[in-house]
């Protein structure tokens, strides 16, 4: 409703007001006109107010993320993960896993969940500890930048059932394909599911193990699955894993 409809609205309202109050309602223009005229004055000084507070009102702009430094990620690399996860992200201990190329997203997931606790493992957390939210994206995007090297499989009699598993699943025990979250390829899903290809069997193994036996607790999908694998399974799948390209 417009400034004038209002006006006359307010005007209605106070003669109703008028009426029950008097009991009576003779309708009088001269009070009306006199009346409308104070209200429009009204309205013509506190419109400089309105339209300066309206400008005042600006919606807050949104707050950026923070830009992302390769050079402080790398730095900070160097200095607390290349002994244990290589120079590149390529670790060469097969029990430390490869980070070169695994999805930034998954990488700050687990540097919060160790530095908070949630996933257990007391070196990690001793250096998650030291570093900031910023350092943690700033050395995960590093890690991402660097190109994975390929890993290869190593017990041919297990292979078989490894790529059967990990495309299939198994049906009659309902354990579903890994390639349906990790792809067939095993790059895994951006911020959703990470990178499994080239990764050592060793560490596959372990992990699997651990999500199976409740030790590792920070995927609650993952605890599931593994729960319903044997050691043979685990093994198998973790070196099919290792030669997936």
């Amino acid at each position: 409703m417009g400034s004038g409809g209002h006006l006359w609205s307010v005007l209605r309202e106070t003669r109703k007001a008028h009426c029950r109050i008097t009991q009576f309602c003779a309708y009088n223009t001269t009070l009306d006109m006199k009346l409308l005229a104070s209200l429009l004055m009204a309205a013509a000084l506190a419109a400089p107010t309105f339209a300066a507070v309206a400008a005042d009102e600006k919606p807050a702009a949104a707050p950026q993320a923070p830009k992302i430094d390769l050079v402080k990620g790398e730095a900070s690399y160097t200095a607390m993960c290349a002994s244990c996860h290589g120079a590149d992200g390529n670790s060469s201990v097969p029990i430390q896993p490869k980070l070169a190329q695994q999805h930034p997203e998954y990488l700050v997931k687990q540097l919060q969940e160790f530095k908070s606790g949630k996933r257990k493992n007391a070196i990690m957390q001793g250096f998650a500890t030291m570093l900031s939210d910023e350092d943690m994206k700033n050395v995960s995007y590093w890690a991402t930048s660097q190109a994975a090297k390929p890993g290869f499989a190593k017990e041919k009699e297990l292979v078989t059932m490894g790529e059967r598993i990990y495309r299939g699943g198994i049906s009659d025990r309902q354990i579903p394909a890994c390639a349906g979250c990790h792809s067939p390829s095993g790059a895994g899903i951006p911020s959703q599911y990470p990178r499994l290809s080239g990764q050592h069997s060793e560490y596959t193994a372990a992990q699997l193990t651990a999500f199976r036996d409740g030790v590792r607790a920070n995927s609650l999908q993952m605890n599931q699955v593994a729960a319903k694998l044997n050691d043979k399974e685990i093994r198998a799948v973790a070196d099919y894993i290792a030669g997936l390209r």
